[in-house]
């Protein structure tokens, strides 16, 4: 069951005792077919998707990022998998992930959704109502236009002093590796 909240599609979803892995604790595999519940609810559930006959050839997941970030465990209070659009391109568009129980975010998705077109297959440019439609899942500070700068008053530049970020090396052929933030997820607001 999806809700309305502005900016923001949301569906709410029930773990389930057979989506527990030997851990104890939700599987990944199963967490990824949350986020794929989310984005298929959005894209053909939703009331203004269904209504203006968006994405009639469907889509494709072209990609997934996954941050996990908790262990889930099973519990009868649904999930809340809230998705926000990133960025919309040609044809595709950026969706953004949250598997959220309140107040734990539990896994962050990155994913690349593609309008598809029956006939061949292939990718297809999104219609300007498609466009609308994800941009209105857009946060304000995306999907505002940039407001003039106001000039600053010059001064002596300075010099940044940074030490270096740290390296990771890799166990096998001790090479470094690049330094990866961990970003924590907002929690959902009720």
């Amino acid at each position: 069951m999806s809700a309305l909240h502005l900016g923001v599609h949301v569906l709410s979803c029930p773990t389930r005792w057979s989506d527990v892995d030997e851990n104890g604790h939700i599987n990944n595999a199963r967490l990824v077919g949350y986020v794929q519940e989310g984005i298929y609810d959005m894209f053909c559930h939703h009331e203004t998707a269904v209504r203006d006959a968006l994405f009639p050839s469907g889509f494709i997941i072209a990609r997934h990022e996954i941050d996990f970030l908790e262990q889930l465990y099973h519990r009868p209070e649904p999930l809340s998998v809230q998705l926000t659009v990133e960025r919309i391109g040609r044809s595709s568009t950026h969706i953004v992930v949250d598997v959220c129980r309140d107040p734990h975010t539990f896994m962050r998705a990155r994913t690349v959704v593609v309008a598809r077109d029956r006939e061949s297959g292939r990718s297809r440019k999104l219609s300007s109502n498609e466009r609308r439609f994800l941009e209105a899942f857009m946060p304000d500070e995306v999907r505002a236009p940039a407001v003039p700068a106001v000039p600053a008053v010059p001064t002596a530049p300075a010099v940044p002093v940074t030490a270096p970020p740290p390296q990771r090396v890799a166990a096998r052929t001790g090479a470094a590796l690049p330094h990866r933030t961990r970003r924590r997820c907002r929690a959902s607001a009720a």
